[in-house]
């Protein structure tokens, strides 16, 4: 347990900040699963703005949102 004052309300704010992130992680999951099992371009197109919030908050590292979004596309370009 934090022993100062500011230790812990890092620790609740940490609290809050991972709740978020688990959420926005899931979320970011779940678009870029819909679009493997479903390649098209709507479902492209919903997980690319996933993957670019997802980076932008700090979530996902650039490359490996640039990795995945490679990866889904390649797999959207045989099916179609």
């Amino acid at each position: 347990m934090p022993i100062t004052s500011s230790a812990n309300k890092k620790m609740r704010r940490d609290v809050r900040a991972r709740a978020r992130n688990v959420v926005k992680r899931a979320a970011l999951k779940k678009a870029v699963k819909t679009t493997r099992q479903n390649p098209n371009a709507d479902s492209l197109k919903t997980a690319y703005r996933a993957l670019d919030k997802a980076t932008k908050q700090g979530l996902v590292h650039k490359n490996k949102a640039a990795r995945l979004k490679s990866r889904l596309s390649k797999a959207a370009q045989k099916t179609s």
